[in-house]
């Protein structure tokens, strides 16, 4: 995989100090990250212009700082691709470092959204049965019932973020008491913790994206 370069965009800002450790962890050394953020062009005074309006579809994501922040979809799109643009110049693949689907940005490089992945490992994995999400925001609960939507599957939905002290254990524990056969955690943000505590306070299998995604891009790259 020598001399591979990957490309992580963020809708939040980069770096994403909390999650491409765990990509490295799987891509190794020989792998080199290039990381863009669709907020990296806005300051703390102006990200305020991108927080979602009522009818706008919800996304959260983290800044730079550290802090979280909430943003609506159609004021990111642009944004987003201008990064895009940018961040394909100078590498092989990217990733898309959020669970939500964005089919109309437009790219010149593979790219692999997360959304598309779990789809499809989630209709492999459970051609049949009940679905549980634990997903960041309740204002997300509806959007994220209807995108998961599949005609063989109950969905359930537990609320917990991964960017705040939450009881992710006991999230997971409502969705395994609600009959749910296997569990997703629908957000970049959760980590390898949060998927420990999820499988120990359900007793269910757990994806965890950021890992998922980063196996399958590990295997496109590998020489």
């Amino acid at each position: 995989m020598s001399g591979r370069s990957v490309g992580v965009l963020t809708i939040g800002q980069s770096p994403r100090t909390d999650v491409t450790p765990s990509i490295e962890a799987i891509l190794e050394n020989s792998v080199s990250i290039v990381e863009s953020g669709g907020l990296d062009s806005l300051t703390h005074e102006t990200v305020r212009s991108v927080e979602p309006d009522e009818f706008d579809t919800t996304y959260i994501s983290r800044m730079r700082n550290g802090k979280s922040v909430k943003i609506g979809k159609t004021k990111l799109l642009p944004l987003l691709q201008a990064e895009l643009s940018a961040l394909e110049e100078t590498v092989d693949i990217v990733l898309m470092l959020c669970t939500g689907d964005f089919p109309t940005l437009q790219s010149k490089k593979p790219i692999v959204y997360p959304d598309k992945v779990l789809n499809h490992i989630v209709s492999a994995l459970l051609p049949t049965g009940s679905l549980g999400l634990i997903i960041p925001l309740e204002e997300q609960r509806e959007t994220l019932l209807s995108k998961w939507q599949q005609k063989e599957l109950k969905i359930f939905a537990e609320v917990a973020s991964p960017y705040e002290e939450s009881d992710i254990a006991g999230a997971a524990l409502a969705l395994q008491e609600q009959g749910a056969n296997l569990i997703v955690l629908d957000c970049m943000g959760y980590n390898e913790q949060h998927k420990s505590e999820a499988v120990k306070g359900s007793g269910l299998p757990v994806l965890l994206p950021r890992t998922l995604v980063a196996r399958i891009i590990a295997e496109y790259i590998a020489e």
